[in-house]
C-alpha cells in the first residue's frame, strides 16, 4: 500500500502543477450548490463539497449528447471520438462506484469504444466525503468508503491529506507530487477515523435491510400496490434519471444538415420515465403505465443491473440526488424497498 502524507499548501501547488500540463476537472462551487469543472487554478477547487448537481461519471464519460460519427451521401462515415487525456479530481466514493458499474456496463457484450476511449484516457483522484448532503445514503448501499477502483484515494485528516495509489496510473502522479512523505501509523488511524465517522453521517435515509437482500426482497414485489401508489404523482419528468450516477439509458438520432447530403449521429441522454422512452414501431408501448415505469426504474437499481454485471452492490449507490430533485417526493429508493421490506419482510 503506497500512502503519502501532504500539506495542504503542498497540495495546491501539486494541481496548480498539474493544471499547467493537462486538463484537470474538478468541484467547484456554483451559487449555492457544486458541479464539476474543468479548473483553471486550485484555488476554484471545493474538495469540501456536499454533493454535485450532475454526477461527473455521467457527465465526463456518457455526456447528455454526442456524436458518434459523421457521414454523407455515398456511404462515407467517419467515427469521431474524443482521445483528450484528463484528471478528474474529487469523485466521491458513491460516484466512484457508480463510475466503476459502468465501465462493467460498456465494456461487456459489444464493448463501447466511445465510454471506453474516454474512460482510458481518465487519471480518477476520489475524495473521501467531508461534507455529507442533506439526501445521502451511501451508507446503506456499501458507498459511504472505497477500497478500490481509483487511481489515487485523497482522504482530508485535518491539516493534510493522505494520498493512496491504486494503480500504476496513481503511482506516476504520486511521484509527481512534492513535499510528500510516507504515511505514519498515526496518520493511518486518522484516516480510519474518517472511514468509521463517514459510515454514520452518509446515512440520512436508511435502509432496513442490508442491501444485498434487495433482489429477493424485488422478487416478491412485481404486484405490489406501492408502485400505483407512488406513480399517481409522478410527473414523468425523468429528473430522477436525468441526476442519477447509475442511469445509462440513450436514445441515438441521426441530425441531417440542411443539404441533404451530409450529417451527423448523435446519442443523448434519455430515461425510463419518460412517456414514450419504451414506444417502438407501430405505435406500440410496453411500458406505456406510470406504474410500470416507476416500477421499472426501481427494479433497475435492485435487480436488474446488479445481477447483469454480477454486482454485489445495487445500482443505487446513495448519493440522494434523485431525493433532491423530485417535486412530489416519490423518487426515494430506501422509502420505497423499506416499505416492500416492512410488508413482505425476509424469507
Amino acid at each position: 500500500m503506497n500512502v503519502k502524507k501532504i500539506s495542504k499548501s503542498a497540495f495546491t501547488s501539486f494541481v496548480d502543477e498539474l493544471i499547467s500540463k493537462q486538463k484537470v476537472i474538478g468541484a467547484q462551487a456554483k451559487g449555492d450548490r457544486f458541479e464539476f469543472e474543468q479548473l483553471e487554478s486550485a484555488n476554484q477547487l471545493r474538495l469540501d463539497y456536499d454533493v454535485t448537481l450532475r454526477p461527473p461519471n455521467r457527465k465526463y464519460f456518457l455526456p447528455p449528447v454526442e456524436t458518434l460519427l459523421t457521414y454523407e451521401v455515398g456511404g462515407s462515415y467517419q467515427s469521431v471520438s474524443d482521445s483528450t487525456e484528463f484528471i478528474l479530481l474529487g469523485i466521491h466514493p458513491y460516484d466512484l462506484e457508480a463510475l466503476n458499474q459502468m465501465d462493467l456496463i460498456f465494456e461487456q457484450d459489444n464493448c463501447d469504444s466511445h465510454y471506453m476511449k474516454r474512460r482510458n484516457n481518465a487519471t480518477i483522484i476520489a475524495c473521501d466525503v467531508v461534507t455529507p448532503s442533506r439526501d445521502v445514503f451511501a451508507a446503506s448501499m456499501g458507498t459511504a468508503t472505497v477500497k478500490s477502483g481509483f487511481d489515487v484515494l485523497l482522504t482530508d485528516i485535518g491539516d493534510s491529506y493522505l494520498m493512496e495509489s491504486g494503480s500504476p496510473k496513481g503511482d506516476k502522479l504520486l511521484a509527481k507530487a512534492k513535499g510528500t512523505a510516507d504515511a505514519t501509523a498515526e496518520d493511518l488511524e486518522k484516516r480510519q477515523k474518517v472511514w468509521n465517522e463517514n459510515q454514520n453521517r452518509l446515512n440520512k435515509h436508511k435502509l432496513n435491510c442490508d442491501y444485498s437482500y434487495l433482489h429477493k426482497l424485488l422478487e416478491r414485489a412485481y404486484s405490489h400496490p406501492v408502485w400505483e401508489e407512488k406513480a399517481k404523482t409522478c410527473f414523468s419528468c425523468g429528473s430522477c434519471n436525468q441526476v442519477c450516477p447509475t442511469c445509462y439509458c440513450f436514445n441515438v438520432q441521426d441530425d441531417v444538415n440542411w443539404d441533404f447530403v451530409k450529417g451527423k449521429r448523435q446519442r443523448a441522454w434519455d430515461g425510463c420515465l419518460l412517456d414514450g422512452f419504451t414506444k417502438v414501431a407501430g405505435e406500440h408501448e410496453f411500458r406505456k403505465k406510470r406504474a410500470d415505469r416507476f416500477r421499472h426504474r426501481l427494479y433497475r437499481k435492485g435487480k436488474y443491473v446488479p445481477e447483469k454485471i454480477s454486482s454485489k452492490i445495487p445500482a443505487c449507490v446513495g448519493c440522494g440526488r434523485c431525493v433532491h430533485a423530485c417535486l412530489p417526493d416519490i423518487a426515494n429508493p430506501v422509502n420505497v424497498y423499506n416499505r416492500l421490506f416492512d410488508d413482505l419482510g425476509l424469507r
